[in-house]
């Protein structure tokens, strides 16, 4: 089949790069089309990003010489591509604005951004736990006006190590939920080549983190109605985000108290036989398993697990009763893989299998 013209907005930097890696050989979409800021317009791809490839493979032939575009030249990116990927580095209301001229010119933006996370009728979505507030996008059209344009989001990056595995929990009624996160470098967009003071160091603090972690979740998990998506009213959940010295890999350290406490063999199966459309769909960013538990206790670990499934997967540890809560346990995800570009490439393809994405 003809694969469909996507472009790359934000493309130069680590999300974007990672976007391209992901896109080089996808079976469904080939990317036509790169976009930066005003200062690359007009350079080849190789120029703009200069030594900046933060990437541990080369970077990738076929877009070395490919003209970056200006990102605010929407009608030029219309011309080349049939829908975008956004990871810019912008104020959030430029970021908004962008975002929205590319819907309203018919160009489907699918964002790694949070700029639209609130947005009432932007659906923000972990394929595997909510595709089905996809269906949001009708209404967000005839808001904007559109037939084809619409922004699609995915959730910050520090909460796929975590809501994934409370999500089949949930028939379990949790009710108070604390989690602290310990989070990679390349959450700040960084390498420790370009972040020494992180070597050795732990930075107790992640501006606007906690907010994200504490409320998204609650989106994620809320439901269509009317013409808004209507965020879940619990549990109550309450987060702290640490900065630490790892490349790649956020890991979540995760206590729960339940109205209808579960066993453990439970929540194993809960676990084991949890799967969403992307799994039934065959899509081919898809882990074959979504969440998979290790019995050892120092599993998971950030080196050895976070790249399962190709980094799309969710791997958990360490379950078991507590003296406070009713259990505890550990996930890990990787952040910019399943956590970001490797979330969004899976959600259009959940899009385009669903008939949201076509081409014009």
């Amino acid at each position: 089949m003809s694969r469909m013209k996507v472009g790359v907005v934000g493309a130069t930097g680590m999300v974007g790069q990672r976007f391209l890696l992901l896109l080089e050989n996808h079976p469904y979409f080939e990317v036509s089309a790169l976009a930066a800021s005003a200062r690359s317009a007009g350079q080849t791809y190789e120029e703009a990003v200069g030594s900046r490839w933060k990437m541990s493979v080369p970077m990738p032939e076929k877009y070395k010489k490919m003209i970056v575009h200006d990102a605010a030249n929407v009608e030029e990116m219309g011309k080349l591509c049939s829908f975008v990927f956004c990871a810019v580095n912008m104020k959030k209301d430029e970021i908004v604005a962008l975002e929205e001229a590319y819907a309203k010119a018919e160009i489907p933006v699918i964002s790694n951004n949070s700029a639209h996370r609130w947005t009432p009728d932007v659906p923000m979505v972990i394929p595997e736990v909510n595709g089905d507030h996809y269906e949001i996008i009708k209404a967000q059209r005839q808001r904007l006006g559109t037939k084809r344009g619409f922004i699609a989001v995915k959730p910050n990056c520090s909460i796929q190590s975590y809501v994934p595995a409370l999500t089949p929990l949930l028939q379990w009624e949790p009710y108070e939920i604390v989690a602290t996160t310990y989070q990679a470098i390349s959450g700040a967009g960084k390498t420790f080549n370009e972040w020494p003071e992180m070597i050795d160091n732990v930075i107790p603090y992640i501006g606007g983190e906690e907010e994200k972690s504490e409320q998204e979740p609650l989106k994620v998990w809320g439901h269509i109605e009317g013409n808004a998506i209507v965020k879940a009213q619990s549990p109550v959940i309450t987060t702290q985000c640490i900065r630490v010295p790892v490349t790649d890999g956020h890991i979540a350290a995760v206590f729960v108290k339940f109205r209808k406490k579960p066993t453990k063999e439970e929540i194993l199966n809960a676990w084991k036989n949890f799967k969403g459309l992307p799994q039934e769909l065959g899509l081919p960013s898809a882990p074959e398993q979504f969440l998979t538990y290790f019995e050892e206790d120092n599993r998971p670990q950030t080196k050895l697990d976070r790249d399962i499934y190709g980094g799309m997967g969710v791997t958990l540890g360490r379950l078991r009763e507590d003296a406070v809560y009713d259990y505890k346990f550990v996930g890990l995800s990787h952040n910019t893989l399943r956590g970001a570009a490797g979330g969004g490439v899976l959600g259009a393809e959940l899009l385009y299998k669903l008939g949201y994405l076509d081409e014009q």
